[in-house]
């Protein structure tokens, strides 16, 4: 059987982190920020799978097959009022779709700088690791990926609490890439014209797990 894992890009629920800075969870809701992200994803040459919300999947059908794209609907909560999933929910998902996958490697939507090749090296870890992410400069960053070991697990997450403790059960690997863009993401691509471009990997201290 080919290893092949499944690239998982979440552009569903509300914005959080295994790695990296924290900030206030936001809904994703740029098509051009999806669409940049998937395009990185589909260049890895890895199977791609889109977890989005109904009004971003035409975004997403643009770029892979329909088959490849699971919407999620907001959730309905005791109160009456709508509510996006959360970050577990949306892996559960993606993992639920492609239950015969490799492993798989999650990326946020909203970082469209992670190159192909660090996908391909952080799903290559995959082979001798439950859970490896990419590492740039000696920071833990983005995509995380997590062996196939893991889908019990994984298609089971009953919250965000949960994924942490599930990431910080198992021993992961850190995949040391020259990729600064595992470290960033952007509220819009008009971020992209802000951001600095020194000419070597910025001096910063490792930044503790989130999850």
């Amino acid at each position: 059987m080919t290893f092949c894992p499944t690239v998982i890009v979440l552009a569903a629920g509300r914005g959080s982190r295994f790695y990296g800075p924290q900030r206030a969870p936001r809904q994703l809701d740029d098509a051009d920020m999806l669409e940049a992200t998937l395009r990185q994803a589909v260049a890895s040459e890895l199977p791609v799978l889109v977890v989005t919300t109904p009004a971003l999947e035409p975004s997403a059908r643009s770029l892979v097959a329909a088959r490849d794209v699971a919407v999620l609907p907001d959730v309905k909560l005791p109160d009456g009022s709508l509510a996006t999933p959360g970050l577990s929910a949306s892996i559960a998902a993606g993992v639920g779709a492609r239950p015969d996958a490799s492993g798989w490697v999650v990326l946020p939507a909203d970082m469209p700088l992670v190159q192909p090749g660090t996908l391909v090296a952080v799903a290559q870890a995959l082979r001798v690791h439950a859970v490896a992410y990419a590492q740039h400069a000696g920071r833990r960053g983005h995509p995380v990926g997590f062996a196939a070991e893991l889908y019990s697990e994984l298609v089971q997450l009953p919250d965000d609490s949960a994924a942490r403790r599930l990431v910080a059960r198992y021993p992961s690997c850190g995949v040391d890439v020259d990729d600064p863009g595992t470290q960033l993401d952007l509220e819009s691509l008009q971020d992209l014209h802000a951001l600095p471009l020194p000419p070597g990997p910025p001096a910063l201290a490792p930044v503790p797990p989130l999850f």
